[in-house]
């Protein structure tokens, strides 16, 4: 028994992606959760709308960006075009306050900055969300994000473990005898494993609409679309992954570092409120990009017009990860 202690000690320190993993990946991940579910440093702005100046004063008390305004003709898309994050009126005594949708960093704020309003309860407040309500499921709330997840996710582990099985089988080293160029080889297996991810994209689209009664605010095409380019971008990231891995257990070890980062800047988190101006490393993640684009879908129901960055910033990363594959396969070419 000592023996075998021993023997499976030294192949953990000669294994050092595994000791990274089992040592390192959690502090790693501890670390980016502290800083991402930390207290949030955000400024929420508001815009108030013929409201007495003893409101204002109190918001700007509390730190709050305010803007005046005698009206505001479209309510819903002077807050879609990001002008404030939430629009104050009164009425009969009553103050509304309309937000975009739900956000429990912004809607936390400023609901803690007009509480108390002039030390009474004379003056009641309201809350509208346009987009999702307070009463609605977890799913209903994240599901734009979590179809997008889930595809990246298995579409990222079926076509890496593939990567590396078609090197251990020696059907790649095979291949790279013969006269086929590397760019034949890369865009083969994108083209393969994109044919079955394309499959499941549209597969986990319509099932989350006919089968689970997701309610789509746009196009379903639309929706298709997105899903598509972000199989592609996940197989094109599967593949460069998989160049790096010995085996299929080592193309798992990149989960954390690869894969669960992205989750946090998918949507779930609202990006914007993050501290310490983490919000910039989203627009470096596939799935910031793309969730956002189905979230303009799903929830806001925008056209295409509106998901044009986001379409050219996933066609930039696939592009990006197929040249890098075809670098990294020059170690693989038998000459």
């Amino acid at each position: 028994m000592i023996s075998l202690i021993i023997r499976i000690i030294k192949q953990m320190f000669h294994d050092k992606r595994s000791l990274a993993l089992i040592l390192f990946a959690p502090l790693f991940m501890l670390t980016l959760m502290y800083f991402l579910l930390g207290k949030s440093d955000y400024i929420p702005s508001v815009t108030l709308v013929d409201v007495p100046e003893i409101i204002s004063s109190k918001l700007k008390e509390q730190e709050v960006l305010t803007l005046s305004e005698s009206a505001i003709s479209d309510i819903p898309q002077y807050l879609k075009d990001k002008n404030a994050d939430a629009v104050i009126t009164i009425k009969d005594n009553q103050l509304k306050i309309t937000m975009l949708e739900l956000d429990s960093v912004k809607t936390g704020k400023i609901m803690t900055a007009l509480k108390g309003l002039n030390g009474q309860d004379t003056i009641q407040q309201q809350i509208t969300y346009l987009y999702g309500n307070s009463d609605a499921s977890p799913f209903d709330n994240l599901s734009f994000a979590l179809i997008g997840l889930l595809s990246f996710l298995f579409v990222f582990i079926i076509s890496g473990i593939s990567c590396v099985r078609e090197r251990t089988n020696g059907t790649l080293e095979r291949l790279m005898l013969t006269p086929i160029s590397k760019n034949s080889v890369i865009l083969g297996y994108t083209l393969g494993f994109g044919f079955f991810a394309s499959i499941q994209s549209i597969l986990i689209v319509l099932f989350t609409k006919f089968v689970l009664k997701m309610e789509f605010a746009g196009s379903l095409y639309l929706a298709i679309l997105i899903m598509l380019l972000l199989a592609f971008v996940a197989v094109s990231l599967g593949t460069f992954v998989s160049i790096f891995a010995n085996n299929e257990f080592q193309v798992m070890q990149f989960i954390p570092i690869v894969i669960i980062p992205q989750i946090f800047f998918s949507g779930i988190i609202p990006v914007e409120t993050l501290p310490f101006g983490l919000s910039k490393i989203a627009y470096l993640m596939p799935m910031y990009h793309s969730c956002v684009a189905l979230k303009e879908v799903l929830v806001f129901g925008s056209g295409i017009e509106s998901l044009l960055p986001y379409i050219f910033s996933l066609l930039i990363f696939f592009i990006i990860f197929y040249i890098a594959n075809i670098f990294a396969l020059k170690k693989y070419r038998i000459l």
